[in-house]
């Protein structure tokens, strides 16, 4: 089990996109002594709208890639692969996998203050059930609606953020909330935190200032330090820049990924081309 891995190796954080970032982010934040690779898997984003089957095989491909650069353990920075191939990911093997949705839906629970929670995520997500079987644990009984938002990911992509076409899909998609009670938002996908100012300024005016929005980065990275600890496997070592790999080009990626992880600047991108089934 885990305690045959070197405390001095990197902690892999992938995503279908660039949205994970923002929990990369987090964790270097928290753990600033822990070394990072980042994979974002550009050239196949969205996975919100691919089947389960599909998003589990490319999640598998990602998480041998990141066992081949020796990571110690594997951070599914995706809500949608979280929902669906966590399981699979972790089975029978040595590196230990942490997802997002517990970690967002504890988040939420205790920035709730009774009220209903919303989640916002993508089709595959939405349909897994996975944030409403997490919350109903902790929470039976809990109101809990859920609400496909498969047009937020590209405008995330784009760089649309505060965009007038973002601000209108924000109102389409947050409509529903109207009067149900809603205290708290989950922003179920990473790259959604990005378009917090649109979505913010939707909920103000539809529902009111009084909701809260939450996304489960810094929530993911006190999972990480749990793991870590738990393994003994906390790295004591000089701040290193994390290493970045991703599926499609880097060079138009570069400025939404400055973005998404904000602070310093992020060194150069290496281009993977990760072929089916590899």
């Amino acid at each position: 089990m885990p305690h045959t891995l070197d405390p001095d190796a990197p902690i892999g954080v992938f995503d279908s996109g660039l949205g994970g970032l923002t929990v990369a982010a987090a964790i270097d934040a928290h753990l600033p002594d822990e070394r990072l690779i980042y994979f974002g898997d550009t050239a196949r984003v969205p996975y919100g709208t691919r089947s389960p089957a599909t998003v589990v095989r490319y999640a598998v491909s990602i998480a041998d890639f990141l066992r081949k650069q020796g990571v110690k353990l594997i951070v599914v920075a995706c809500n949608t692969v979280s929902a669906h191939a966590i399981g699979e990911l972790a089975e029978g093997e040595t590196v230990p996998v942490v997802g997002v949705i517990g970690p967002g839906a504890r988040a939420a629970l205790d920035a709730s203050k009774g009220g209903a929670v919303a989640v916002l995520a993508t089709p595959v997500t939405v349909a897994s059930n996975a944030y409403r079987r997490a919350i109903e644990r902790r929470a039976p009984g809990r109101a809990v609606h859920q609400i496909a938002c498969p047009l937020l990911v590209p405008l995330a992509e784009e760089g649309w953020f505060d965009h007038p076409v973002t601000h209108m899909v924000a109102r389409e998609y947050l409509a529903p909330l109207v009067d149900t009670g809603v205290d708290t938002i989950i922003l179920g996908c990473t790259h959604y935190p990005l378009l917090r100012g649109a979505i913010r300024a939707a909920v103000d005016d539809l529902i009111g200032p009084h909701v809260a929005l939450v996304d489960s980065a810094r929530a993911t990275a006190d999972d990480v330090a749990r793991v870590l600890d738990r393994h003994g496997l906390r790295r004591a070592g000089a701040r290193a820049a994390p290493r970045m790999f991703l599926t499609d080009h880097p060079r138009r990626a570069s400025a939404v990924a400055q973005r998404f992880w904000g602070g310093e600047r992020l060194p150069p991108m290496t281009h993977v081309d990760l072929r089916e089934g590899s």
